[in-house]
């Protein structure tokens, strides 16, 4: 039982800070813009390549992450400090200007789906650099479980946008997303801390 409520507590612990990461509602006028003309199906097309293409870059992270660091004879605590440094730059960014990522100005095919939905937006460096921070100090299951469920968060926030979006009004979008944003660059600052601690 004790095993239960402390996997339990990890899966939590995982959850939270990969929940801010990959904000999902706040990413909501990024999908609603990359999707305005286009029909359901198409809209739910798009929907479905961003989970893949978010899940398939975040399990092989998670798989080949470390590996790569090791290979380049980079430390966690250099990552930690280099991610820190730029999830801190995305979020001032988008304080202050409103956007945290230029979107691309053609739409054609499946590539919205794939970028900027699935990466940056659900997956990019904000939600990389929390994995590797995570399983260093979690359980790599039960870190992908918490992976995992944001993305099937994401998905139900995704295919529910219009009505949420009407649910929140612009202004209730947009505040949204600037709290989130204040929340990443929180972790940021943690994270910069962190490396220059265990550096």
């Amino acid at each position: 039982m004790d095993w239960l409520i402390q996997a339990a507590g990890q899966v939590v612990l995982s959850f939270v800070p990969l929940f801010v990461a990959m904000d999902a509602v706040g990413n909501l006028p990024f999908l609603l813009f990359l999707t305005a003309d286009a029909p359901p199906r198409r809209r739910n097309q798009m929907v479905r390549s961003a989970i893949l293409t978010g899940l398939g870059l975040g399990l092989g992270f998670v798989v080949l992450g470390k590996a790569v660091l090791l290979l380049l004879g980079i430390q966690v605590a250099d990552f930690l400090l280099a991610g820190g440094l730029v999830l801190l730059a995305l979020s001032v960014k988008d304080l202050v200007t409103g956007k945290l990522f230029e979107t691309p100005g053609g739409s054609g095919g499946e590539t919205p789906g794939v970028v900027p939905l699935g990466t940056p937006l659900v997956v990019g460096p904000a939600v990389l650099t929390t994995l590797l921070l995570l399983i260093d100090q979690y359980h790599a299951l039960l870190v992908v479980l918490a992976f995992m469920l944001n993305l099937a968060f994401a998905w139900l926030v995704f295919n529910q946008s219009d009505r949420i979006a009407r649910f929140l009004g612009k202004g209730g979008v947009a505040a949204t997303a600037k709290i989130a944003s204040l929340l990443l660059a929180a972790i940021a600052v943690k994270m910069i801390r962190q490396g220059i601690l265990s550096g």
